[in-house]
């Protein structure tokens, strides 16, 4: 077994490509290890975004019934409709697997560039912590102005524009999620996107997941709820890997192909009065193939405060406010230091 002086520092890949079981300290706590998965009784949910605004009355009803059930049920749904060509999620695929397919030195050259950008491995922050199977790329793509491309790799020579391209599209899916979203709640159509503010961050995050000797004993990334507003996941084409927790059970989530995995993140509970969930999922290792994933994090602007909706709160009809009023570095501070011991900070904002 290796100390952790052994693993820091060195991409996950490079344990893979050794041939060697994982060291100690990814080996994960026995009461989270994945088991007993189950298959839903239906699917994870689908939703067509271009019938959420639609003409047709009928059509958008239903969607929007769909949607309602899904972030009531769920906290997430698998988003159709979406716009983005088949062509560019396959580009989005292969720049990412040429990536991390890339020598180790070059890697290194976008390694945690600036505070919480450019590729690494799972840091170790803390005595005992159990360290993911995943390495990863984490780039801010938004707003445009606060990009630092010191951190986005030149190689492949493609990427920068790729991303780029895939974040214009996704910036419009995340404008009619949201509107969709207020509408549900009978607020504003824009009630979201103003709370989430001009200075709005969104992360892009590649994961790559090697192959792993031992799935029944790793994770990919451990449990947890994602600290943003809502998250937008690019899956893996062709290999399953998220697993959400749903009424105490593990549940794979089979990716539809081309379609979005949508959730809700901490901050989009708090202002929804939680009325909106944000669901505990975590991704699972596998022994015969390696999974890469694209995930997309718009968070409220770190400096304003979020609270439930004054709307959402009745008193006298049974809908208290379940969330104090908090300024969003403030959580997101806490949500940091939670997520290394593999706990959840949503509690820490309630009443």
């Amino acid at each position: 077994m290796a100390s952790y002086g052994v693993v820091e520092n060195m991409f996950v890949q490079e344990l893979a490509r050794n041939g060697q079981d994982p060291p100690l300290p990814y080996i994960t706590r026995e009461d989270d290890r994945p088991t007993n998965v189950s298959s839903p009784a239906s699917p994870i949910p689908a939703v067509d975004l271009e019938l959420l605004f639609s003409s047709d009355g009928d059509s958008q009803t239903s969607e929007m019934d769909k949607l309602r059930s899904a972030l009531h049920s769920w906290g997430l749904f698998q988003a159709i409709g979406h716009g983005i060509p088949s062509s560019l999620i396959d580009d989005v695929g292969k720049i990412a697997r040429e990536f991390f397919h890339l020598p180790t030195e070059e890697k290194r050259k976008y390694s945690k560039a600036v505070w919480r950008e450019g590729n690494e491995t799972d840091e170790i922050a803390l005595e005992g912590q159990v360290i993911e199977w995943c390495d990863h790329l984490y780039l801010q793509v938004l707003p445009e102005d606060e990009r630092d491309l010191s951190c986005w790799p030149e190689n492949p020579s493609s990427l920068r524009e790729i991303l780029n391209e895939y974040t214009k599209k996704i910036k419009v899916v995340i404008e009619v999620t949201l509107k969709a979203m207020a509408k549900l709640l009978d607020l504003e159509e824009d009630y979201f996107i103003k709370q989430i503010g001009d200075k709005a961050t969104t992360f892009a995050r590649f994961n790559y997941y090697p192959r792993c000797s031992r799935p029944d004993l790793v994770l990919g990334i451990k449990s947890h709820s994602d600290g943003s507003g809502i998250t937008i996941l690019l899956p893996d084409q062709m290999v399953d890997g998220l697993e959400v927790l749903k009424d105490g059970q593990w549940v794979n989530v089979h990716a539809i192909p081309y379609a979005l995995i949508i959730n809700v993140g901490d901050q989009m509970e708090i202002m929804s009065n939680g009325i909106f969930k944000s669901p505990v999922h975590r991704a699972v290792t596998n022994s015969e193939k390696e999974r890469i994933s694209l995930a997309m994090f718009l968070a409220v602007d770190g400096e304003k405060e979020i609270s439930p909706a004054d709307e959402l709160i009745d008193e006298d009809k049974g809908q208290p406010r379940l969330y104090k009023k908090l300024k969003v570095k403030e959580y997101l501070g806490v949500y940091y230091q939670n997520s290394l011991q593999g706990k959840r900070s949503i509690d820490w904002a309630k009443v």
